[in-house]
């Protein structure tokens, strides 16, 4: 375990070195909240909530949203296609360690960076500018935590699936951007998914998505009772363990493949 440990200390300290391109994104990042607050706002008109969310909760649940993202997104799904390209991925494999986990505790180390000197900063800096609303309840802060947590691993295990399907596509580009479009509209960062059609939301129920970024924001936001948030929370759990058998299957198999490209 500690090697992997110390592979989130690299990654962090990696990520440390380049931090003035986080410093950029987070004014990017603003720029994004400020122009969907003006547009919800302007959708709200004089109405004081639409599908349960006013529209301070609705400014708090964009910006929660945003600031989640640094926290969960990585792109190890394109480090993994480069190395498999390059055949680094070859010198990968005989290392003492497991290469899946080894990607998602650099993934880890990424996110860790991003949540002390892109989120928080970003969403202080936000809240100065926008008007939003923050529990001071510590079992909202302590579910939110964990609800974030498990949004990132299931993040980061169809980003490893993404990355794995570069074994047998050899060209994954196209699949990599539509995929993280896919994980943007269907993961509630774009549009809570109670905006959604009713037999859209019955579909988007049986799918991961969800589990990303609307469920954590919409806890953040109050937007569930307790009960509603656990249930959420339980199938985020749910959908982190159904995620590792594909997972491991495709790698399984991808290993194989790689020995028919190396013979």
């Amino acid at each position: 375990m500690d090697k992997y440990i110390e592979m989130i200390r690299i990654r962090f300290l990696m990520m440390l070195a380049y931090r003035t391109n986080y410093y950029t994104g987070i004014l990017i990042y603003s720029i994004n909240i400020g122009a969907y607050y003006f547009l919800w706002k302007a959708i709200y008109g004089t109405k004081d909530q639409i599908e349960g969310l006013s529209v301070i909760q609705m400014t708090t649940y964009i910006a929660v949203a945003w600031m989640a993202r640094a926290f969960y997104f990585n792109n190890i799904d394109r480090e993994m296609a480069m190395e498999i390209k390059e055949g680094k991925v070859a010198v990968e494999l005989i290392r003492p360690y497991n290469y899946l986990i080894m990607k998602t505790m650099q993934g880890l180390g990424e996110g860790i960076f991003r949540l002390f000197f892109f989120s928080v900063p970003g969403m202080i800096i936000v809240s100065f500018i926008f008007p939003m609303e923050f529990s001071t309840s510590i079992q909202t802060w302590s579910l939110f935590a964990l609800s974030i947590i498990l949004s990132f691993f299931i993040n980061t295990q169809i980003n490893l699936l993404t990355g794995i399907t570069t074994f047998f596509l050899y060209n994954n580009t196209g699949l990599i951007a539509a995929k993280r479009v896919i994980i943007d509209l269907f993961s509630g960062l774009l549009l809570p998914l109670t905006f959604f059609p009713l037999w859209a939301q019955d579909i988007l129920k049986f799918l991961p998505f969800q589990g990303i970024s609307y469920v954590p924001s919409m806890i953040f936001t109050n937007g569930f009772t307790s009960s509603e948030a656990w249930n959420a929370i339980i199938l985020q759990g749910v959908w982190v363990l159904i995620l590792i058998i594909p997972v491991q299957v495709l790698w399984v198999m991808a290993k194989k493949q790689l020995i028919i490209q190396g013979g």
